[in-house]
């Protein structure tokens, strides 16, 4: 409980910042494999996604060779399914698998929900990373409220009935003070639910 609580207070409070800097604003317009953009802001207190204005935001660091993030896959697909007017999931491959094997592997498992490489989008995969404080262990899943906020920060598999609870709280008022620091009911979570990816970005 006490390591998620520091990864959301060191997302909220800027890490990139050094302390009585000026707060930044940084813009990116990610890349999806089907040449689609996502425009991303990053601010102070989290990230804000103006294509998907008023909905949860699900980001998730994941790789085609990590059997963890597979077996999420099909989560991720249900719930975009049922959330489909109220969560937006952005699926970024980190295991710098190419992008055509990523269509091909996106079609094939029937993903119905963005997905980006890391190579097109290394700017925004460094910004995320540093802030926080991410050192490669994947899968990896920042949850993001309608505006914005941190919800929470979760390392390795995340049970599907948990993101759930998470999103129902966020779309909720007061969502971001109910959650902030949450501890998740899975507490078999072990590195074995992580893979380390050597190509991901330092």
């Amino acid at each position: 409980m006490l390591k998620k609580l520091f990864f959301a207070i060191a997302l909220i409070s800027g890490m990139l910042l050094a302390k009585g800097a000026p707060v930044k604003d940084y813009t990116f317009n990610l890349k999806t494999i089907d040449d689609k953009t996502i425009t991303v802001k990053g601010v102070k207190n989290g990230l804000i996604f103006p294509d998907f204005k008023g909905k949860v935001v699900l980001l998730e660091f994941w790789g085609t060779h990590c059997p963890p993030c597979r077996y999420s896959i099909p989560h991720y697909i249900d719930i975009t399914n049922e959330y489909k007017d109220k969560v937006a999931m952005v699926a970024i491959e980190v295991q710098m698998t190419p992008k055509e094997s990523l269509k091909e592997f996106v079609k094939a498992h029937r993903i119905n929900y963005n997905v980006l490489t890391q190579h097109e989008n290394i700017d925004f995969v460094r910004y995320v990373a540093s802030r926080a404080r991410w050192r490669g262990a994947i899968p990896y899943l920042l949850v993001f409220g309608p505006n914005g906020e941190i919800g929470t920060i979760e390392r390795g598999m995340v049970p599907e009935n948990y993101v759930k609870k998470i999103i129902n709280q966020l779309l909720t008022p007061k969502a971001a003070t109910n959650t902030k620091g949450s501890e998740s009911n899975n507490t078999n979570k072990t590195e074995n639910n992580t893979t380390k990816d050597s190509n991901t970005t330092k």
